[in-house]
């Protein structure tokens, strides 16, 4: 019960984020993130994290998408109609610089995990020797495993949640005229 419960949270976490990217109506991407957002709750919640979940709940899904929301409403409807009806080629000369910096990231990322051996780091292998219960979710524990277990996952949300800001400032900001 439990696995079938997770391997549908993990497809829909990722067949939403998946619409979310592909599609080409701003709003309907919005709701797609917010179901995309309860679903990697849910998954949080499978990792006894239970906090983290509540977290994801209050500051993505009460912070990140209403200020989205908001953005829309206070979007000029010509605004949005421009947004979703460009259709710019994949790749740019614009965004080279982008794509290079990205690929640099992705060459050190790889690089970095290939290279590291976290059984052999002194601070993992103190925390690894200890188990938790569902029912030990002390602050020390959660700092304990978002450090440790849960790093990758956590730097993820928070550049999720950089990339959300900078794309909703980015609608909200007035265009100006060139007259």
């Amino acid at each position: 019960m439990e696995q079938g419960i997770f391997i549908f949270l993990g497809l829909t976490t990722v067949a939403s984020a998946w619409f979310v990217a592909a599609s080409q109506n701003l709003v309907r991407s919005v709701f797609m993130f917010f179901v995309t957002l309860f679903a990697v709750a849910g998954l949080y919640v499978f990792a006894l994290a239970d906090f983290v979940a509540v977290t994801q709940i209050v500051i993505y899904v009460g912070g990140v998408l209403v200020l989205m929301l908001f953005t829309f409403m206070l979007s000029s409807k010509e605004t949005l109609e421009k947004l979703e009806e460009s259709r710019h080629p994949v790749f740019t000369l614009k965004q080279f610089p982008a794509l290079l910096v990205a690929a640099a990231f992705l060459i050190v990322l790889v690089n970095a995990i290939f290279k590291l051996k976290p059984d052999q780091l002194q601070w993992i292998a103190q925390s690894t020797n200890n188990t938790f219960r569902p029912q030990d979710n002390t602050v020390t524990n959660i700092g304990t495993n978002l450090m440790t277990t849960y790093l990758l996952p956590f730097e993820a949300i928070s550049i999720l949640l950089m990339m959300a800001l900078i794309g909703a400032a980015h609608l909200a900001r007035k265009e100006r005229s060139l007259d």
